[in-house]
């Protein structure tokens, strides 16, 4: 089994995505969590004394959050060992946040912004201005925050008065759970913290609440979720934290579909055992469609089947997996049905009909309904796949163009959003390339 190395130079744009004839064998360190660097540094700026966050992700999205919360007054120091020292200080007012495409940005730092002594100004790139953010903006106006923005659109600003009273808030969160965790997040600095009740459809992504619950209780906040759909947070203290970031399990998901979709073997090494990520559900899918999937204390590791089966599968918890799920359902021996994944459509993209596009240029056949895509695999052919300035696109289409000769892929590198390098790392695997 060959280990990946990191790579060291730009892919070329559109990416000739390496197809292979024969099982990859290759084992793919991956790099920390998105989701758990960015809850862990949105704490660490409100702690009580200073973070140290080990082996987290470095790529677009966490470096926009880093970048916001230094520009709300905590000192954030890169050490030499690719660690992150997080020193806070007084939230300050009078500044501007980008927040490129990230979801975590753009949603969990505006409660943030609230306790700060003057106006916050968020804006992004222009696919950020289509991203629903309106929901969590009611919710601050609801606890007493003044906010100017564009119908629920950014740009916006949070006008902080450098204090939030907190208290019941209730939202219909059924678009993204982030604008849950984005509340739960910054309610022990609120007077009263904060008691959210979700009333509407049932969340997506659940497990993501989960996570901000657990890191949270990590950092010593008293939080209550007891009562399904009802998350109370008591003001108080947040401990510094100082902790490793586990692995990326949604970023892996497209390596271990290596593994799938030629009848290789990959392995992640450090695959946690207990974990409040969604991307975890990898190994459910892909055993569901055929593969061998063992974890074992060193890792994580998946036999692919000769040719993958369909599957009907619910992804409402993990819908970050769907565009690699998918693409491996293209090139499965039978139809799939990926259900539960309206709340994709608010993504970077509209992520349905994306996928049903670009699925059907390389010849398999897709239905988007309303919260699903029906895919019927086809005779395959060569084609440029567009990513849409979406990672997980990118991510789905190496997949495609690993079992289809003559894939280009569009702006792969979009892949940085949360994983710096990923066509280096890919090329690696595929070539069989040995670590020192």
């Amino acid at each position: 089994m060959r280990e990946v190395l990191p790579p060291v130079s730009s892919p070329p744009d559109p990416w000739p995505a390496p197809s292979r004839t024969t099982p990859v064998d290759a084992t793919v360190r991956l790099p920390g969590s998105k989701s758990l660097t960015n809850r862990y540094l949105v704490l660490a700026a409100l702690a009580d004394g200073t973070s140290r966050l080990r082996a987290p992700l470095r790529s677009r999205d966490t470096e926009l959050m880093a970048a916001a919360i230094r520009t709300l007054g905590a000192r954030v120091v890169d050490e030499p060992d690719g660690d992150w020292i997080v020193e806070p200080g007084p939230v300050r007012g009078g500044a501007d946040v980008d927040c490129g495409l990230a979801g975590t940005v753009m949603r969990f730092v505006p409660p943030v912004a609230a306790l700060a002594d003057g106006p916050v100004r968020f804006d992004g790139d222009p696919g950020a201005r289509v991203r629903p953010v309106g929901t969590g903006l009611s919710a601050l106006r609801a606890l007493g925050v003044e906010v100017s923005d564009d119908a629920g659109r950014m740009p916006f600003t949070v006008h902080g008065r450098g204090h939030v009273d907190g208290g019941l808030v209730e939202m219909d969160a059924s678009a993204s759970s982030q604008f849950v965790s984005a509340l739960l997040l910054a309610a022990p600095r609120f007077e009263h913290g904060v008691t959210v009740v979700h009333r509407g459809g049932p969340v997506p992504s659940e497990p993501h609440i989960a996570m901000t619950v657990e890191v949270l209780r990590d950092a010593g906040v008293m939080v209550d979720d007891a009562e399904p759909d009802r998350w109370i947070v008591e003001p108080g203290p947040i401990l510094p934290l100082d902790v490793v970031v586990e692995p990326d399990l949604s970023n892996a998901a497209a390596f271990l579909a290596a593994a799938m979709v030629t009848g290789g073997r990959v392995r992640v090494p450090d695959w946690p055992h207990h974990t409040t990520q969604a991307g975890d559900h990898i190994r459910d899918v892909f055993d569901a469609m055929g593969g061998d999937v063992a974890l074992d204390r060193d890792g994580l590791t998946v036999v692919g089947p000769d040719r993958p089966s369909g599957l009907d599968v619910d992804l409402h918890d993990a819908g970050e997996l769907t565009p690699v799920v998918a693409a491996v359902a293209a090139l499965a021996d039978s139809p799939s049905w990926l259900r539960g994944i309206a709340h994709l459509r608010g993504h970077e993209t509209d992520r349905l009909t994306a996928l049903a596009r670009e699925i059907e240029k390389v010849g398999g056949r897709v239905e988007a309904t309303a919260d699903a895509l029906h895919i019927v695999p086809g005779a395959t052919r060569a084609a440029t796949i567009h990513t849409y300035a979406d990672h997980r696109m990118a991510m789905a289409a190496a997949v495609l163009g690993l079992a289809i000769p003559g894939v280009l892929v569009e702006d792969v590198a979009t892949t940085g959003k949360t994983l710096p390098g990923f066509s280096g790392m890919w090329e690696a695997m595929v070539d069989g390339v040995h670590a020192p």
